[in-house]
C-alpha cells in the first residue's frame, strides 16, 4: 500500500524525482534483492546520481517472516568522502530484536559498489506485524545532511524467532502453525501493490511484441459465467408501502482479477495493440498527471472505431504508470451492457500507456449529474424521479454480473460510471479517479488516499470489503443521483467521518426525494453488513418502484 508520501496522489506530480544533492551516489536495491522480495528482474533506485526517488523512499515494504535481512547496495560516484551513520527504530520492542549491520554504522560511502545488509531478528514471543524505520543519515558536506528514511513492515510470528532451530528434541521438523500460512498470504498480498511499482521498468525489459490485428474484435467476446460470490442474504420485504478484452482460449481466466504481477503483465500483453493505430482527437477529462482522450482505432481492415483513451502525463512516475494498469484491468474480460470493460492496452517503450475503451457517446456519469443543474437558460433543471430509479436498476444490474464475477468495486461513485443522451449507465474501473475528482478522495494518515465519504464503515475503519460494503456504496451513488452530484457530508470534515457514522448519523433526505427511494438508500447505511440488502433484494425494491411510478405518467 502506498505510503505517506502518497497523501494524496493529488498532491501532484508528487512521484518525481526530487531533490538533487550536492554529491553523486548511488543507493538501490539490486536485481538479486528485487528479485528475493518481488520475483521481477528490476532495480530499484532511491538515489541516483545524487538525486532521490522521494516516493520510493516512503512505500512501506512489507518483509516476511521468512526473511531474516535486508539488502541494500549503493556506491559513491565522487572521489571525495561521502560520511554516513546508520539506525533501526523499531516500534514493537517484543516481538522484534535489536537489529544488525554487517558493516559499521558509522563510516563513508565507498567508491565501488557495496552491498550491506541489515538483520531483522524475531523474537518469537507473539505474532505481530513490526513497522520500522531504517535511517541511513548522508553527510554531503558542510551542514548538508541527508536523511533517507526506509520504512519496512516485518511480520514476526511466534516460535520463529533467530535463535530457533526449527528441530524439534526428535531431529524433525515440527509443522508450520495454521497462523504462518495465514501470515505469508497477507505478505504476498501487501507485497503485490510494491510488485506492481515496478513493473513498468519489468515491461519495458521483458515484454514480448504482441501485434495482434484481430484482438479489439476478440475482446468483444463475453466470458463464461462462475458460481455466486455469497449466498443470499434473508429477504427484504417492500410491500406495496415501499415506493471484453480475453480471446475465446482464455474465458477461463478473465474471471479472476490479477493476483500476482506476472499475470497482470501476461494479460497486458494478451491486450497489446500498435500504437499507430491509436489517434488522439479532443481530452474529455484532465488532472494533475491523467488525462482522458475521445480518439479512434483503426484495425487491420481499416474501420475505425470510437473510444476513450486513458493515459497520463510525461510527469507521471512510473508508480502512478502501475496504478493505472493495474486498476485498469480491473473489470479485464466482462461482458454486461451496464460494464465499460478495457478493449485494448498499449506500451511503447518511452511513452506513457494507453488504455483503450469503447465509446458510443458517453460522457462521465458525475458530469453529467452536474451540468443538469443549470440548463442554458440558467433555470435549475433536475432529472425525473423515473429516469434516476431507471439509472440505479442499471447500475444494480452491472453490481449484480460483477458479484456474480466474484469481483468486489470498492470505488462505487457517480464519478466511477458513465453515461449516453439516452440514460443508459455504465460502470467504469476506477483508473484514474484520485487525479480526475480529487475533492472526493481524503487521506486520513493511514497512507491510503481514499474515497473516504462513499466507504461503509467497517471498510472505513477496518479496510474490510464485501459485497455489502459495494451496497453501502451504492447508497451515495443513489442520493448522488438525486441531488445531481452533490459532495456527501460536505459538512463534515473526513477524519469525523467514522466517528459521526457509528454515533448514528447519515447523509439527509435530498429535496424533492420520495420517502419510498430515500427509505432504500437509507437500507443501504445499516450498520451492521448483514442487515443491509444484497443487490438482487435492491433491484426488486426499486423494480416496484418503478412500476408504481409508470402507472401515474
Amino acid at each position: 500500500m502506498p505510503s505517506s508520501s502518497f497523501w494524496c496522489p493529488v498532491f501532484a506530480a508528487i512521484f518525481l524525482f526530487a531533490g538533487s544533492c550536492c554529491a553523486s551516489w548511488d543507493l538501490y536495491l539490486n536485481l538479486q534483492e528485487v528479485k528475493r522480495l518481488l520475483g521481477l528482474s528490476a532495480e530499484l533506485y532511491y538515489v541516483r546520481n545524487g538525486v532521490l526517488n522521494e516516493y520510493a523512499l516512503n512505500f512501506i515494504v512489507p518483509v516476511p517472516a521468512t526473511m531474516k535481512e535486508l539488502h541494500f547496495t549503493w556506491q559513491s560516484l565522487t572521489s571525495r568522502p561521502v560520511s554516513y551513520s546508520m539506525a533501526v527504530e523499531s516500534q514493537d520492542d517484543g516481538a522484534m530484536l535489536p537489529a544488525k549491520f554487517n558493516i559499521s554504522a558509522l563510516g563513508t560511502i565507498p567508491t565501488t559498489v557495496q552491498t550491506w545488509s541489515v538483520m531483522l531478528p524475531c523474537s518469537g514471543v507473539y505474532d505481530a506485524e513490526v513497522n520500522l524505520v531504517i535511517s541511513v543519515n548522508v553527510t554531503l558536506g558542510r551542514n548538508n545532511v541527508t536523511q533517507l528514511n526506509f520504512r519496512r513492515r516485518k511480520i514476526c510470528l511466534r516460535d520463529l524467532s533467530e535463535n530457533s532451530s526449527g528441530v524439534t528434541q526428535d531431529g524433525t521438523r515440527p509443522e508450520a502453525p495454521a497462523a504462518v500460512y495465514v501470515a505469508i498470504s497477507c505478505v504476498c498480498a501487501l507485497a503485490t501493490l510494491l510488485a506492481i511499482a515496478l513493473l513498468a521498468c519489468y515491461l519495458r525489459t521483458n515484454k514480448e511484441t504482441m501485434h495482434n490485428s484481430g484482438l479489439l474484435r476478440e475482446s468483444r467476446l463475453g466470458s463464461s459465467s462462475s458460481g455466486p460470490f455469497l449466498a443470499p442474504a434473508p429477504v427484504l420485504s417492500c410491500g406495496s408501502s415501499s415506493g471484453s478484452c480475453a480471446s475465446s482460449r482464455h474465458r477461463t481466466t478473465a474471471n479472476i482479477p490479477p493476483s500476482n504481477p506476472a499475470d497482470l503483465h501476461h494479460r497486458i500483453a494478451q491486450l497489446t495493440v500498435q500504437r499507430c493505430r491509436v489517434r488522439l482527437r479532443s481530452i474529455v477529462l484532465e488532472g494533475t498527471f491523467g488525462r482522458v482522450y475521445r480518439g479512434t482505432y483503426t484495425e487491420e481492415d481499416g474501420l475505425e472505431e470510437e473510444v476513450l483513451v486513458k493515459t497520463v502525463t510525461d510527469q507521471a512516475s512510473s508508480i502512478q504508470i502501475s496504478l493505472l494498469l493495474q486498476e485498469g484491468m480491473a473489470m479485464y474480460g466482462l461482458s454486461h451492457k451496464n460494464i465499460l470493460s478495457i478493449l485494448g492496452v498499449s506500451i511503447e517503450d518511452h511513452t506513457a500507456p494507453f488504455l483503450i475503451y469503447p465509446h458510443q457517446g458517453y460522457t462521465n456519469l458525475k458530469r453529467f449529474l452536474q451540468k443538469c443543474k443549470l440548463c442554458p437558460e440558467g433555470v435549475a433543471h433536475t432529472l425525473t424521479t423515473q429516469e434516476v430509479v431507471d439509472m440505479a436498476l442499471q447500475i444494480i444490474s452491472g453490481m449484480q454480473y460483477l458479484h456474480k464475477k466474484r469481483l468486489l468495486h470498492k470505488d462505487l461513485a457517480t464519478r466511477n460510471c458513465v453515461v449516453d443522451d439516452k440514460l443508459r449507465v455504465q460502470i467504469t474501473d476506477n483508473a484514474l479517479s484520485r487525479d480526475l475528482f480529487p475533492a472526493d478522495y481524503h487521506c486520513l494518515g493511514d497512507n491510503e488516499n481514499r474515497p473516504v465519504k462513499w466507504l461503509a464503515i467497517e471498510s472505513l475503519t477496518h479496510k474490510t470489503f464485501s459485497t455489502f460494503s459495494d451496497v453501502w456504496s451504492f447508497g451515495v451513488l443513489l442520493w448522488e443521483l438525486t441531488t445531481l452530484a452533490q459532495q456527501p457530508y460536505v459538512e463534515v470534515d473526513p477524519f469525523e467521518i467514522a466517528a459521526y457514522l457509528r454515533d448514528g448519523y447519515r447523509l439527509a433526505q435530498p429535496v424533492n426525494c420520495p420517502d419510498e427511494l430515500f427509505a432504500v438508500m437509507a437500507y443501504c447505511w445499516a450498520i451492521s453488513p448483514e442487515e443491509r440488502p444484497t443487490f438482487s433484494q435492491l433491484q426488486v425494491c426499486l423494480q416496484e418502484f418503478y412500476a408504481q411510478l409508470t402507472r401515474y405518467v
